[in-house]
C-alpha cells in the first residue's frame, strides 16, 4: 500500500519577508560573533596579564641570590681589604 504523497506546504513568507528574516539572522550572528571575539580577547589580556606578573615574580626570586652573591663577594673584598691594613699597619690580629 502506497502513501499518497502530500505536496510540500507553501510558505506564508513573501520573499521580503525571507529576506529581512535572513538579513536579521546574519547581524544576530554578527553580534554573536563579536562578543565572543572581545571575550577572547578579555580572557588573552588576562593571560598575558599573569604572565607577566609570574615572570616579574621569577624575576624577584632570582635577585635574592644575586644580591646574595653579590654581597658576600662585596664582605669577601671589604674583609680582604681590612685585614690587609691591619697587617700593614702592624696591628696584631
Amino acid at each position: 500500500m502506497q502513501t499518497p504523497s502530500k505536496e510540500p506546504k507553501s510558505s506564508s513568507m513573501t520573499h521580503e519577508e525571507e529576506e529581512k528574516m535572513l538579513q536579521e539572522q546574519v547581524q544576530q550572528m554578527s553580534r554573536s560573533q563579536k562578543l565572543t571575539e572581545a571575550k577572547i580577547n578579555g580572557v588573552e589580556s588576562k593571560i598575558n596579564g599573569m604572565e607577566s606578573k609570574i615572570k616579574g615574580m621569577e624575576a624577584n626570586m632570582d635577585d635574592p641570590k644575586t644580591d646574595l652573591k653579590r654581597d658576600m663577594a662585596d664582605l669577601k673584598t671589604d674583609l680582604t681589604n681590612f685585614l690587609q691594613e691591619i697587617l700593614t699597619n702592624g696591628e696584631k690580629v
